[in-house]
């Protein structure tokens, strides 16, 4: 990474976590994957059960293998019927997720298509812990939400193969076909319980 957008990075991201803090949730910073790694893992503790959110950062930095690999009870939602694993995640100890996008002043923007996601960020496992690239960051809700639509559902659109026009034109046409994975959106400009939602913030380009 060019080294003044390396540090313009630095300085935003100490932006956003006033700006979290201010919403009652509580923001870190991790110069990158390793730091980020590190963190989350110190916020995880052993033996705790632990549910994600196809979050492509968590495997990014290593965090599933490290979980799956350590004194953790990992839920691994590949392996289960989906109502079951929406179930355990719901009563989870911590829950793994990112953000398709978040505003400069700490509000997050998630969409999701079956609402597993989003639902467990709203409410259910004891912890959120939310892993994204400054990539993720934008300068207002406005923004977010277009980063979300635009550039974050035509990523996943692409990933999982499924048929949207967002998949084969690279924008997102507000559809409404059988495969839309923007269903449900979630924006979270607050946090009824502190210590809750954790927001590790890594200066790096991760995820979608």
């Amino acid at each position: 990474m060019d080294p003044n957008k390396y540090h313009r990075n630095e300085l935003l991201a100490q932006t956003v976590i006033k700006g979290l803090q201010s919403r009652n949730m509580t923001g870190y910073y991790a110069a990158d994957k390793k730091e980020a790694l590190q963190k989350a893992l110190e916020l995880i503790p052993e033996e705790s059960s632990v549910a994600m959110g196809g979050c492509m950062t968590a495997h990014e930095i290593g965090l599933i293998s490290a979980l799956q690999e350590g004194n953790y009870h990992y839920i691994d939602r590949d392996k289960m019927e989906p109502r079951a694993s929406l179930m355990a995640s719901y009563d989870a100890d911590i829950f793994l997720t990112s953000a398709n996008a978040m505003t400069d002043d700490g509000v997050l923007v998630n969409i999701d298509g079956n609402a597993n996601r989003v639902s467990c960020i709203a409410q259910g496992p004891r912890k959120v812990i939310v892993l994204a690239g400054m990539n993720k960051v934008c300068s207002d809700l406005d923004s977010a939400m277009k980063r979300a639509r635009s550039v974050a559902a035509p990523s996943n659109a692409q990933r999982f193969q499924i048929n949207t026009p967002c998949r084969k034109t690279g924008r997102c046409f507000d559809c409404k076909t059988p495969d839309t994975i923007c269903c449900q959106f979630l924006i979270t400009r607050y946090s009824k319980h502190k210590d809750r939602i954790h927001v590790i913030l890594i200066n790096e380009e991760l995820g979608f």
